[in-house]
């Protein structure tokens, strides 16, 4: 009795270890079929869902472009529902925002754009720009730092810079920005300007003049009538070489 007990008990183990052995197999085989399926319905829904953003993200550039930035704004806000992970849209959107002088949500928009990709300098640029409209020159220049550094021969970064050091009154290193935009850019107008601009507030009538002739000659129409109201000139206007350049 004890050694059938023992067969049968044996049979049964053999039957069970089979059974179960058997079991597992197909179980396993349906869990990793389910998980396939799974990741390939998970990626073409990634594949879609990318492939809306950026059909949304064209449609909002292409508004932007057309200066039609609430509309722009709202395709952004679409996109970035779609997609929240893409740091093109946001970057987009905090300049659609910026277009409606919205600086506080752009910079938020910007700070999303390099929380998901840090080294975005159009993401850096930008957001300098959004501070530098809220006042926050300081902050700005910091922003700036980190676009040069990602892009150093980006001289609309350097030009900017010097604007929000100019504003601070840091007159000598905001000088020093212009010169670098220009060294980048020999044609670079703007930086021109501001070198102007910068030494007019310091009383420099020579430099001053001489910064704002080079301007002028890349670009008479626009800065002629431009330095005519600068409030940046008041302290050399009724200098006879400042009105003499403007005629």
């Amino acid at each position: 009795m004890i050694l059938r007990r023992y067969l049968i008990a044996s049979g049964c183990l053999g039957i069970l270890a089979t059974g179960c052995v058997d079991v597992a197999v197909s179980s396993t085989e349906y869990t990793k079929q389910a998980v396939q399926e799974n990741n390939v319905a998970q990626l073409m829904a990634e594949v879609q869902d990318t492939q809306k953003a950026e059909k949304l993200l064209t449609q909002g550039n292409d508004l932007l472009d057309a200066n039609r930035y609430k509309e722009a704004l709202e395709f952004y806000n679409q996109a970035v529902g779609v997609k929240k992970d893409s740091e093109e849209i946001w970057v987009n959107r905090g300049n659609a925002l910026i277009a409606l002088h919205r600086y506080e949500e752009a910079l938020k928009s910007y700070d999303q754009a390099i929380s998901i990709r840090p080294n975005k300098n159009e993401a850096w640029y930008n957001r300098g720009n959004a501070l530098s409209a809220l006042r926050r020159y300081q902050e700005a220049v910091k922003s700036y730092d980190e676009a040069i550094v990602i892009q150093p021969e980006k001289f609309d970064a350097w030009i900017n810079r010097g604007i929000a050091l100019t504003k601070l009154k840091q007159y000598k290193e905001a000088l020093a920005s212009y010169n670098q935009a220009i060294t980048i850019n020999p044609k670079s107008h703007q930086a021109y300007y501001n070198k102007a601009c910068n030494y007019a507030l310091q009383d420099n009538l020579v430099l001053a003049v001489e910064a704002l002739d080079k301007a002028i000659k890349i670009m008479p129409e626009k800065y002629k009538e431009l330095a005519k109201n600068d409030p940046d000139f008041d302290n050399i206007r009724d200098q006879k070489k400042f009105q003499d350049l403007l005629k």
